[in-house]
């Protein structure tokens, strides 16, 4: 079973993703509003993948990636930056952070996430895209 800690500053998002990933076979085992809280409880519960919405409100999702892939030891779990916005709106930020991909928060699912880290390759970071299906 997949384990993930959620970092969103949305109570709404955390609920919703923490239920819909537990039905798709991802336990969500955090989950943190804030940058500090976020960095504690990766630390501690050593997740298999975060979920960091790239606008924590007035922090940065981008930045707390960065300090996730310096910050916790030689093997940094696998982020995955989610947004409500199209990640054309983020562009070469998001190409250029350590993170494995990006999920529109509307393309949200256990397999999406699953894709993303099967994709990895240790090189080739942030340049993978799911998106929602269009409508």
């Amino acid at each position: 079973m997949l384990r993930c800690v959620i970092v969103d500053d949305s109570p709404h998002f955390l609920e919703a993703a923490r239920r819909l990933l537990g039905e798709e076979g991802v336990t969500v085992v955090g989950v943190a509003s804030d940058i500090a809280r976020a960095v504690r409880q990766i630390a501690l519960l050593r997740p298999d993948v975060v979920l960091v919405d790239i606008d924590l409100g007035a922090e940065s999702g981008l930045e707390l990636t960065r300090r996730l892939h310096c910050e916790t030891g030689p093997s940094p779990p696998p982020v995955v930056l989610v947004s409500q916005h199209a990640e054309e709106d983020y562009g070469e930020l998001v190409r250029q952070s350590p993170a494995v991909g990006f999920l529109a928060k509307a393309a949200l699912s256990g397999d999406a996430i699953r894709t993303l880290l099967t994709q990895e390759d240790g090189h080739h970071r942030g340049g993978s895209v799911i998106e929602p299906p269009e409508r």
